[in-house]
């Protein structure tokens, strides 16, 4: 009698590219088991390392590809492709008399205006002669004042088909009220110069402001031949892998993360690009929150360190703050994103010598190839990891012997660039991780201080391959209450892929005083944006009663030039819109722009209150994997006896010098266990190093907790 064949295992699996390691987590949705792992990114084709790393958790887990019954990926093709400005051959088309609208762009110098002797005006997006101009006008509420020039529109497609350039965006002026005359314009383009790739911004983004609309749409376009390829070359890997194109099995769902904090299938992405540009991050500032609301802590700065850069964001009861006012490179991007600030100071950022003499760290880095001196690949200047092998602060390999490092070619680099400084060797690496800490330091202020909050009411949750090594020096220099490392550090992103939802963002600008609000066209336009919301997600698969919504309303005080976003009450589509709604959420915005600037003008007859922008959000849930409790530490050996694997010289202080310190294995320690400083705690994929006067404590779910000593 045959054996009955083998039901195959659901296993979900998230991946986050990142510029030196790949991050895999798969969750077995039977038995609730995660497991993480780590492979070196390729960048020369990021797909590669994805599918390394996809073979990888598998062999762990012992499952095939028939196993496979979702993948979320978290990239960063398209924030690369705008961090490096490699933005070619776009052309432009807008309204006739609006040829210079990115050349006039906004009069803001990035740092204030202390540094306007110093700051460059950076090309234009795209250049005044890939500009043309077509004949039409609407007013802002979408009458047409002027008819649509079809002839300009024929002469424009015919000249950008004559000259080459494949990749167009088209913004018109008030064509969020009314977008009859962009989709004209893409049709005429599909009849004219069909090989081109088009954005209009009606559908990139439905609201005012015509410059930043411009630029939203453009960056869309600029990276959508990128991102189509990339994500269509990877679904392709994937449906060999996993037998969908030899056996018949359908295609897996494959999502990638949105920088709203959601996710869209790849079929949707390729359509919506400009979605992605904060990609991984978002996925981080998910997963860190989630973990630390799961350990007790309702604010959380988070800290996600990795070989490029470090990214910093606010987690307020688990979810991360949300804004629409981001910048990818130098470019505006005016979509729905979690507000993360990046600074240059990951693993591989270089020390290096001004023209005047003194020490600076990043923005430049080494990344994966060549890496750090100490990765023997060829790099010739010292980084931030080569200071923290040099003082022995990360033992000398990188997963868990995987990688071994060069301590001596590090060494030599740090002693050369000290030389030319004129310092001791050991100053010098303390001085590179000290510049460091505050160019983290600086970028948690500006998402948490300059945002109205008080630093030290935050837990700080430090994630990534490089996020915890400064943990101590970021609560002694912004006084936090402490910091909280999860478990698998270097794959918190990879495991928010798991944890995020499939979500839709709609907008639409609908400018009106509060005072002469017509409640019956906001119904009517929620209800719109609603609609859009609900066949996305039908397009998703999700049945109607899985389907959630929220509201969102920008509102300003009349005069002021932006807005401040508020949560309407209730938060679905079922809520009527009448005039104690309509007070809810004014009430809501006052609140908030008090939090934010400190005074409202609230009960103020001559101040009143202006609508901008109604949204909409349409929500898909999927089911989370569970955080589990680890074994506690009753009736066990002591820490030092079970955890402690060896002890090794580690400079903390460049005045105090090398001190003996205690080396613990991470995966040894049970909840309850308590370790003071200093010590070293490492694992497979991350390191974290407790100074003198610090403590660790377990806690249930196998976080460290870390709180300075009184």
């Amino acid at each position: 009698m045959s054996a009955a064949p083998t039901q195959p295992r659901r296993i979900r699996i998230g991946i986050d590219t990142g510029g030196t390691f790949t991050d895999v987590v798969a969750f077995d949705e039977d038995s609730g088991e995660l497991i993480t792992t780590k492979t070196p990114s390729t960048p020369s084709n990021p797909a590669d390392g994805f599918i390394n790393g996809v073979h990888k958790v598998l062999d762990l887990l012992g499952a095939t590809g028939a196993d496979v019954t979702a993948v979320c990926h978290g990239t960063t093709v398209a924030t690369n492709k705008l961090l490096e400005g490699k933005v070619e051959q776009l052309g432009f088309i807008t309204s006739e008399g609006y040829e210079f609208m990115l050349e006039i762009a906004r009069q803001a110098v990035p740092d204030g205006y202390g540094n306007s002797y110093f700051w460059v005006k950076p090309p234009r997006i795209v250049p005044a002669d890939y500009v043309k101009t077509v004949g039409g006008r609407l007013d802002f509420e979408g009458n047409e004042l002027r008819p649509f020039d079809e002839e300009q529109a024929v002469a424009a497609a015919r000249w950008f088909k004559d000259h080459g350039i494949t990749t167009i965006g088209v913004c018109f002026l008030h064509s969020y009220a009314n977008d009859g005359h962009e989709l004209r314009m893409r049709e005429i383009l599909r009849r004219e110069h069909p090989d081109a790739v088009v954005s209009i911004s009606s559908e990139v983004l439905r609201e005012y402001r015509e410059y930043e609309r411009s630029m939203t749409t453009l960056v869309d376009a600029a990276v959508k031949p990128n991102v189509s390829r990339y994500v269509t070359n990877i679904h392709t890997r994937l449906d060999d892998f996993t037998g969908a194109t030899d056996s018949g099995r359908e295609r897996i769902p494959f999502y990638i993360m949105k920088s709203n904090g959601g996710v869209l299938s790849a079929d949707e992405v390729v359509h919506q690009p400009i979605t992605t540009v904060l990609s991984g991050p978002a996925a981080g500032a998910l997963g860190a929150g989630l973990i630390a609301r799961k350990a007790g802590f309702d604010k959380v700065l988070t800290c996600d360190g990795g070989g490029t850069s470090t990214d910093v964001s606010v987690v307020l009861a688990g979810e991360p703050t949300l804004t629409t006012e981001g910048t990818v490179g130098a470019y505006p991007s005016k979509i729905p994103m979690i507000d993360v600030v990046t600074v240059g100071a990951g693993g591989g950022s270089i020390a290096w010598i001004t023209p005047e003499g003194t020490l600076k760290v990043g923005p430049q880095s080494a990344g994966a190839d060549p890496g750090p001196l100490c990765y023997a690949k060829g790099g010739t200047e010292p980084t931030i990891t080569d200071a923290h092998v040099v003082l022995g602060r990360i033992p000398p390999h990188l997963l868990g012997g995987e990688i071994p490092l060069d301590t001596e070619a590090a060494k030599a680099g740090i002693d050369a660039l000290a030389a030319k400084l004129g310092i001791d060797p050991d100053r010098c690496a303390t001085g590179i991780l000290e510049i460091s800490a505050w160019n983290q330091a600086n970028a948690l202020r500006q998402v948490s201080v300059k945002r109205g909050l008080d630093v030290r009411d935050f837990m700080l949750a430090t994630f990534g391959g490089s996020g915890s090594l400064l943990a101590c020096r970021l609560v002694d220099i912004l006084d936090l209450a402490g910091v909280v490392v999860p478990q698998n550090p270097g794959n918190v992103s990879a495991f928010g892929l798991l944890t995020v939802d499939v979500k839709n963002d709609y907008v639409q600008t609908s400018v009106s005083k509060h005072a002469n609000l017509d409640h019956a066209a906001v119904q009517k336009t929620f209800d719109e944006l609603t609609d859009k919301a609900a066949k996305a997600l039908d397009a998703e698969g999700f049945s109607r009663d899985q389907h959630r919504y929220t509201r969102t309303v920008d509102l300003r005080y009349f005069g002021q030039a932006f807005e401040v976003r508020v949560t309407a009450p209730e938060g679905h589509a079922g809520q009527p819109i009448d005039a104690a709604y309509a007070d809810l959420v004014a009430d809501a915005f006052h609140a908030e722009h008090r939090a934010l600037y400190g005074y409202d003008f609230k009960g103020d007859p001559q101040q009143q209150v202006e609508w901008v922008n109604l949204r909409v959000t349409g929500v898909g849930p999927i089911t989370r994997p569970e955080l589990r409790e680890i074994g506690d530490n009753t009736g066990q050996a002591g820490v030092t006896e079970r955890a402690r694997t060896s002890t090794r010289s580690v400079c903390f202080d460049a005045d105090q010098g090398y001190v003996d310190t205690d080396v613990y294995w991470r995966p040894n320690l049970r909840a309850g266990d308590v370790l003071s400083g200093p010590a070293i705690v490492e694992e497979f994929g991350s390191t974290v190093p407790v100074h003198p006067g610090f403590t660790v404590r377990v806690d249930a779910i196998g976080n460290l907790v870390i709180t300075k000593e009184a």
